[in-house]
């Protein structure tokens, strides 16, 4: 089904925004949402988005024009008569005052339609770019015969004054002349037969859109660097006509705002807060999000770890972001009533398949709650004018039924306002605050109150044809059921990384299990679970995990969700290797799920298999059942070198699984256990590994693909494998072997000095990057079972100066290959 773009119908020029806090009934600016992204591969908390991520955090909706567009739409005639405006091949520039090109000739492929050119300027950015360049007379001439209604004549005089220092009472008048144009449009979509629905039912919207009316004025930076005035509009969120108004300008204003407000700043910040109803809290959280996200700087190279420690450097306190985390934290009762809202129910009444399909209906045209919220406060409102003039029933029963809004819009409401506030409380998760935070939503339930919401909210299934808006490719994630499934899928990935209150996505029963396992291996139970309030943990026959590894299995080869999924359960394992927790996964089927998906279905997309690597990695590290259940599953030769020429096709994807292999085969070596003989023995997989050659060649591989200048988040990982294979090296006096080996491989590949200086100015670098006193190191502990000391140690001989040393790197160089003493910016 074809829906018309529905948007423009509530994107006036940001200039003019400003009037609206005057005219409660107006529509509605467009609002500062992040822009649409993929998953990023980086891992959590490390994570960041593509370029065209407004703020570089969180995925969201804006497929019309404005910040972080996806696909610009084209948009078809709007009404009979209202596109053949041709004229000759400069004649439609002269009469716009837009002039030909050099020598009278007109530029190859130019349309000559003047609104075929007006689109094309658009999208191009290049001559006729708005209806306020046409001349008035053609605008004029045109008008009835092209049906347009007054409304680009009307755009080009708003246009006029939407400048500072402008009258804006004449953009008051004018909006209201716009207004009702759009608005009736508007309802009538919203109640009329959306099936039937054709883009020329609609010419008003596309008139709109056509002739600039979403386009983004300059006004909004000036307002923007005026800190009082944005201070100021703070107070009028206190008014409930002019809150929804007031917050899509404070969001549009803070979207282009070069400096983050500081929310201390806030004159009544608390008392503001708590003077909201849930329904503005969770538009609140929308402007909240600016103010607490790390801003993106939008440029690849600080995204280097280089670069990120220059800044540390700069800037020893705390963000403004991370000072704004603070002060909301300090709001009392701010975090419980993010809970709730995050947490409350929707109408059992709406639970029936028809309303699904209804709910489905929606995806193609909404954008955002605040449209919603002009909608339903528009049907309230004539409700109550209706019972005002009538107190008769059967009055209040003929009330116009293009007021009365579907069920399946109020569910909508509820879960973009979820997302709002799942992604506010994230961002919190992440921050310097994080006990403080996890403290407060475990005591008010967020997670068996998520747990209860995901068959019916979360996760309900869906027809395959709504999954991402009108005018969108199908690997664009921005339909607000999609958004919500990942944000809420980052969530609990947050949540469960390295904390002990982990355990309460399991139930009770659940946790008795792991206390089984634990007692039938006869190992000591896991603190934390010892230690889990059994009152807070998820309630049902099953937990949140175990619900996530369900729709994990069950889903498509080729969806988006796969990489979120694996992230959420590999976070769950992070930490100090529990054989418990890898054989809860284990008795569920997930190696073999993993396998099935690298092996059988031979995926091809990195993110994905990076983040099945990484999961396969926490799930057999140590476990010698695990390597039993692989080799059960890889029972051949051609699947084994599928699985090789996956971790082979990029190193940086699978560095994690390879210091897996190579930390658990160490282990078992060490063992005297029968089963662990018997597993070592037929594992093609640890038989692999055991080869030198095979464990130099992945050495010399990480070595190879990773500089100094280049090292980020998500590589810096292939420096720390390359420390653990020589490491363990180190433990069996093969120091000394390793870099001979390495010294042969280099002449072998005819790069003398290359491999080995470019590593010795890595762990330069690591030096000063680990050992900085508020870097937190624990990670690399519990990842390897090495204590930090002994990483340092070992980093420490191989960069000694002495060339007699024969666990020196420096031994290995020869004089006239030697190239060590660079300093990293000279690189």
């Amino acid at each position: 089904m074809k829906l018309p773009h529905f948007l423009p119908l509530f994107k006036l020029p940001l200039g003019a925004s400003l009037v609206q806090l005057h005219i409660p009934s107006a529509v509605l600016p467009p609002s500062a949402h992040r822009a649409c992204a993929k998953p990023p591969r980086a891992t959590f908390p490390g994570l960041h988005f593509p370029a065209c991520s407004a703020r570089g955090l969180f995925p969201a909706w804006r497929p019309l024009t404005g910040r972080g567009r996806c696909i610009r739409p084209s948009y078809k005639a709007a009404g009979e008569g209202a596109l053949p405006v041709c004229l000759g091949p400069s004649g439609a520039a002269a009469m716009a005052g837009v002039g030909p090109a050099p020598g009278g000739r007109r530029r190859r492929g130019a349309p000559t339609n003047i609104l075929a050119q007006l689109r094309h300027g658009q999208l191009s950015g290049r001559g006729l770019t708005r209806g306020a360049q046409i001349t008035e007379a053609l605008l004029k001439e045109r008008d009835k015969q092209a049906k347009w209604n007054g409304i680009p004549l009307l755009l080009q005089k708003l246009y006029e004054h939407s400048h500072p220092n402008s009258d804006f009472s004449q953009c008051q008048s004018i909006l209201k002349e716009i207004s009702p144009l759009l608005s009736m449009e508007a309802m009538a979509f919203v109640t009329e037969d959306r099936k039937a629905a054709q883009e020329s039912t609609f010419p008003n919207t596309y008139t709109f859109d056509l002739f600039g009316g979403v386009d983004t004025e300059g006004v909004i930076r000036r307002l923007a660097e005026r800190n009082d005035f944005v201070l100021f509009l703070f107070t009028l969120m206190t008014n409930k006509k002019t809150f929804l108004q007031t917050a899509t300008l404070i969001e549009d204003i803070l979207g282009v705002k070069k400096e983050m407000i500081q929310l201390d700043d806030i004159p009544n910040l608390a008392s503001l807060v708590s003077s909201f109803d849930q329904q503005q809290l969770a538009n609140f959280c929308r402007i909240l999000a600016v103010t607490i996200s790390e801003l993106d700087t939008g440029s690849d190279d600080k995204h280097t770890l280089l670069a990120k420690n220059a800044q540390q450097k700069k800037n020893l306190g705390p963000s403004r972001a991370e000072v704004n985390q603070a002060t909301l934290l300090n709001i009392p009762g701010f975090i419980e009533r993010l809970c709730k809202l995050a947490t409350r129910k929707v109408s059992e009444t709406t639970g029936t398949s028809s309303f699904l399909q209804e709910l489905e209906e929606w995806y193609t045209w909404l954008d955002n709650a605040l449209v919603l919220d002009a909608l339903m406060r528009v049907a309230n409102e004539e409700a109550e004018q209706s019972s005002t003039e009538s107190s008769d029933e059967s009055g209040l029963a003929n009330t116009s039924t293009r007021t009365q809004l579907p069920q399946s819009m109020k569910i909508m409401h509820e879960i973009m306002y979820k997302l709002e506030v799942l992604y506010v409380l994230c961002v919190l998760l992440m921050g310097r605050q994080r006990n403080q935070v996890h403290k407060m939503i475990a005591e008010f339930k967020l997670i068996p109150g998520l747990n209860n919401l995901f068959d019916k909210l979360i996760w309900r299934k869906h027809s395959a044809s709504a999954l991402v808006l009108h005018g969108h490719n199908q690997n664009c994630d921005c339909s607000p059921d999609i958004t919500l499934k990942i944000q809420f899928l980052r969530l609990l990935q947050s949540f469960s990384d390295h904390h002990e209150n982990k355990y309460l996505l399991l139930n009770s029963q659940e946790l008795n299990e792991l206390s089984a396992i634990s007692h039938k291996a006869n190992i000591p139970e896991v603190d934390a679970v010892v230690n889990t309030d059994r009152s807070l943990v998820c309630d049902g026959k099953r937990g949140l995990l175990t619900r996530l590894l369900q729709v994990m299995k069950k889903e498509p080869a080729e969806s988006s969700f796969r990489f979120w999924q694996a992230r959420a359960v590999e976070s769950f394992l992070r930490g100090t290797t529990s054989y418990a927790d890898q054989m809860f996964l284990l008795k569920r089927g997930l190696l073999e799920h993993i396998l099935y998906c690298i092996v059988d279905s031979e995926c091809k997309s990195r993110d994905v298999l990076q983040s099945y690597f990484d999961l396969l990695g926490e799930l057999m590290k140590f476990n010698i059942d695990a390597f039993k259940r692989f080799n059960k599953y890889i029972n051949t030769d051609e699947k084994f070198q599928i699985f090789l020429n996956q971790i082979n096709s990029s190193l940086v994807d699978s560095n994690m699984l390879v210091r897996c292999i190579t930390l658990s085969l160490d282990r078992f070596e060490n063992q005297s256990d029968a089963k662990v003989a018997e597993v070592l023995s037929e594992c093609r997989l640890l038989t692999y590994m055991s080869q030198m050659s095979m464990r130099m060649s992945f050495l010399f591989r990480l070595i190879n693909i990773i500089h100094v200048q280049t090292l980020t988040q998500e590589n810096v990982s292939c420096l720390n494998t390359s420390l653990v294979i020589l490491m363990l090296a180190r433990r069996k006096e093969k120091l000394p072997f390793y870099l001979r080996t390495l010294q042969q491989m280099e002449y072998t590949e005819k790069y003398p000095g290359f491999i080995l200086n470019n590593f010795h100015s890595l762990l330069r670098f690591w030096q000063q990057h680990y050992l900085n006193k508020d870097k937190d190191s624990t990670c690399l502990e519990n990842s390897s079972c090495i204590s930090f000391t002994y990483w340092k140690e070992t980093v420490s001989i191989l960069l000694s100066p002495d060339r007699t040393s024969p666990c020196a790197i420096v031994s290995y160089i020869d004089e006239a290959y030697m190239d060590i003493d660079r300093d990293f910016s000279e690189e």
